[in-house]
């Protein structure tokens, strides 16, 4: 039962949130996840990319009397955050060894007159006496672990620098310590608690899933044709194409530019400089497109990124859920796609032969596979994956639910065919043969290397010769990934798991997918085309763009990302409202005080004269 005390907090909250965000209620967990924050208690947070988490430590800083510390893992992300709460009229600073002394010293005479809420420091200076002693002379409000999963192990982005944190335990005594990820297992949330030395914490779980994105996952083929099917369904929308190798940025990068698809490639091959100044330009909308490996990652906030598409499969569910992560940010709806093959299982497994915790990797590598090979509803997957329930029959957002995976109508006859085929075709020492030479012989392909084993004799031998190849190996990938089949040794031989030998004997049935054939791809575009439309029926298109054209202007002449002044969603906001007065201009999604005063002239002016009014 609400108190008075937390009926006048939540006040306070929603004036705080509409005078400096714009935003007249929270999104979900937000309001919970503040009221914790201003209980004083230690807290662990975790919500998902998009849902709003740092706004629930800003907001109560500015509740707060004194200076909040947020430890942030990038300069980037720092920039960022800094940048984005300045233009709110927040007066939040950071320290890093991207700032010149002079602007460092200004920083820490601010700091200590009181005239920062939020610090945003890194795990390292924290570590450094004089750190300290800054922070010893001021009052701290609170501290902020921000992407806390990198303190553990068990985590995808473990940083050494973060099992330090205990120090604030040791030297600021008293103080509540607040971590906040978007994406932690029940280990990594038990590997943070321990870490950080938090004794009766408060924790706020909120649901992993991200149900404004569309998920689709399909069997790589001709990857340059299945991306720029992508990219034609997202004409002038920010997107991010991820790649496992060097390599892949360049060459997919250079053909699509080839095409006429403008994008920027990024890697860690790239010169710092040039590497800097493409990640500058997608941030800044000179750009929408970008190629990129995984070293384009934390920091990435522009919320617009209507679409991810991976090139290859990521080595766990916790990276393929930050990295489509970035899709959305803005709540609005986003596509996710993801081109597998059999390829990346062993690509991985050859990076992760030197890793020091190889087998949990290993572990993450099947259950990812799995999530591609096998028809699924993949918002489930990723839900129960995080230890949490999914209790939809269907999420209505991914291939599966959609129906857009047509289900094999014999599943137990073509995997028991497969199946069998695995189990005859052995060399004379019992090792078996990859998936492509049993695709070979279950096509009845009399290669020169089949003919040398005279298994065209076998019964296996064009068992399925009236199927094209792609459908027989996307079985073969699908009774793989789903454990009936496994790959053993340095050429990756296929044979039987225990499983596979019930399924053979007929005690197991195996849920197969068929590939999209042409036609059944057009229908789902067209069932796209139709959702965009109804994404956009209240929208004027045109007042839209006018107003983007503005946002870029003012970016340009503020030095700031063009999504920091206004997000799509306020501009869609804009140009369905229409607005002519200061007032009218105040209701739109994300227009605060600071901003009202700062850009209503020039977005008004925009409005007034695309609609014939100038005055």
């Amino acid at each position: 039962m609400m108190t008075e005390k937390d009926t006048y907090i939540s006040g306070e909250m929603s004036g705080c949130l509409k005078r400096y965000w714009g935003y007249e209620e929270f999104r979900p967990w937000q309001e919970e996840t503040i009221l914790s924050v201003l209980n004083n208690r230690d807290s662990l947070t975790v919500l998902p990319t998009g849902g709003g988490k740092s706004l629930c430590f800003q907001l109560p800083a500015l509740l707060t009397e004194g200076t909040a510390v947020v430890i942030s893992p990038l300069i980037s992300l720092m920039k960022d955050q800094v940048d984005s709460l300045k233009e709110m009229g927040i007066a939040a600073e950071y320290l890093n060894s991207s700032q010149s002394p002079d602007s460092q010293k200004s920083v820490i005479e601010r700091t200590r007159r009181g005239e920062v809420k939020l610090l945003y420091i890194s795990p390292e200076r924290l570590q450094g006496d004089w750190t300290l002693s800054l922070l010893k002379s001021i009052e701290v409000s609170f501290f902020v672990i921000d992407e806390a999963h990198c303190i553990s192990h068990w985590g995808h982005d473990f940083r050494e620098d973060y099992r330090n944190l205990s120090i604030i335990k040791e030297e600021f005594k008293g103080i509540a310590t607040h971590a906040f990820t978007a994406t932690a297992t029940k280990e990594v949330q038990g590997d943070i608690l321990g870490q950080l030395r938090f004794v009766n914490p408060l924790i706020n779980i909120a649901s992993v899933d991200r149900i404004n994105l569309t998920y689709r996952i399909e069997m790589r083929s001709e990857i340059v044709h299945q991306i720029t099917g992508v990219l034609k369904k997202h004409p002038r929308e920010a997107g991010i194409i991820y790649c496992l190798r060097r390599d892949d940025v360049d060459n997919i990068s250079g053909r699509l530019n080839a095409l006429g698809f403008k994008n920027l490639p990024y890697h860690a091959g790239l010169a710092d400089e040039k590497r800097h100044r493409y990640q500058e330009q997608f941030i800044g909308e000179k750009v929408d497109i970008i190629v990129a490996t995984v070293a384009f990652g934390m920091g990435i906030d522009r919320p617009d990124i209507r679409f991810v598409i991976h090139a290859a499969m990521p080595k766990s569910i916790e990276h393929y859920h930050q990295e489509t992560g970035r899709a959305g940010r803005d709540g609005l709806p986003a596509h996710c796609y993801m081109f597998y093959g059999g390829n990346d299982f062993r690509l991985w497994s050859f990076f992760l032969e030197k890793s020091p915790n190889n087998e949990v990797m290993r572990d993450k590598l099947k259950i990812i596979y799995n999530l591609c090979a096998q028809p699924q509803c993949r918002h489930k997957v990723f839900v129960n994956y995080f230890g949490q329930s999914y209790d939809l029959a269907s999420c209505g957002a991914c291939d599966y639910c959609l129906g857009e995976l047509d289900t094999v109508a014999d599943s137990a006859s073509i995997s028991r065919q497969v199946l069998s085929c695995v189990d005859s075709v052995c060399y004379g020492d019992g090792r078996g043969f990859g998936a492509g030479y049993i695709t070979n012989v279950l096509k009845g392909n009399l290669t020169e290397q089949v003919s040398g084993w005279r298994h065209e004799r076998l019964e296996a031998f064009g068992a399925m010769a009236q199927e094209p190849l792609t459908f027989i190996r996307y079985m073969v990938e699908q009774l793989l990934g789903q454990g009936f089949l496994k790959r053993e040794g340095e050429f990756s031989t296929l044979s039987l798991t225990d499983s596979g030998r019930q399924a053979l004997k007929g005690e197991l049935t195996p849920v197969l997918a068929k590939p999209l054939i042409a036609k059944r791809k057009k229908e789902v575009a067209g069932k796209q085309k139709e959702s965009r439309e109804k994404e956009w029926a209240s929208v004027d298109q045109g007042l839209f763009e006018a107003l983007r054209c503005k946002r870029g202007e003012l970016a340009q002449k503020t030095g700031v990302p063009a999504y920091i002044i206004f997000g799509d969603r306020s501009l869609k906001d804009m140009a369905s409202k229409a607005p002519r007065t200061r007032e009218a201009f105040s209701s739109v999604f994300g227009v605060g005080e600071h901003k009202l005063k700062a850009y209503s002239g020039a977005f008004l002016a925009v409005i007034r004269s695309y609609k014939g009014q100038d005055k």
